[in-house]
């Protein structure tokens, strides 16, 4: 813990110049949605597709803080992203405790649906925040909140412009979740205009995977 406070403390003075110079760069983009439990309580095909406010495009950054409460151990919270131009998606799925399975799946056009990660028992975390991140040089890198599970995979130009959220596999299962919301966080923008403007948000990421790993480390012992 005394490391963390110092961490914390170190990144602080760190952040407050930047944030002056972030002002300077009007592509970035932010925007934050609550998805309330209900609406994981449908199946892939009744799932409905939402437009974001704002299309996120050249590199952008999702947080996902998954407060979901599961009904059943066999419920999931799957969430997946459209592109604006093409058919494509990337899709995200967090079982239920206690395996608190995961995957991480995209729809491409020329391969379809490929599940390109899947973890069976412990593959994320509630404690922590999940993060994906783009680039259209680096490609999509999925990090569960204790490790980096996809990394620079080549999607092609991917925009983000809508998404949608279901948790049934059928439509007989009992329900997957019975509280609880998901919290997505977006944040995209041109790094050319002033790639210093990024700089706050890949540190406050580096330090959720430190906080993580240092909770999951003090859980083990």
């Amino acid at each position: 813990m005394r490391y963390l406070i110092t961490l914390i403390i170190i990144s602080g003075f760190l952040i407050n110049p930047v944030f002056a110079q972030e002002q300077k760069n009007p592509s970035i983009i932010i925007d934050t949605i609550q998805i309330p439990f209900d609406e994981f309580n449908k199946i892939s095909r009744d799932a409905i597709i939402i437009d974001l406010e704002n299309d996120h495009a050249i590199s952008w950054q999702i947080t996902i803080d998954n407060n979901l409460v599961y009904e059943n151990p066999n419920g999931n919270g799957v969430i997946k992203f459209y592109d604006k131009n093409s058919d494509k998606f990337i899709e995200i799925g967090m079982g239920a405790p206690p395996a608190e399975k995961f995957w991480v799946a995209v729809n491409t056009d020329r391969e379809g649906y490929v599940v390109v990660q899947s973890d069976t028992n412990r593959g994320w975390y509630p404690a922590t925040k999940l993060i994906l991140s783009y680039t259209e040089r680096g490609g999509l890198t999925v990090n569960n909140g204790a490790r980096i599970t996809v990394s620079n995979l080549n999607i092609g130009s991917f925009v983000i412009d809508s998404y949608s959220v279901h948790g049934l596999e059928g439509s007989t299962d009992p329900l997957a979740v019975n509280s609880g919301s998901m919290i997505v966080e977006f944040l995209s923008g041109d790094p050319s205009e002033n790639i210093f403007a990024f700089f706050p948000f890949y540190l406050a990421a580096g330090i959720g995977v430190l906080v993580g790993a240092l909770f999951l480390t003090k859980k083990r012992s």
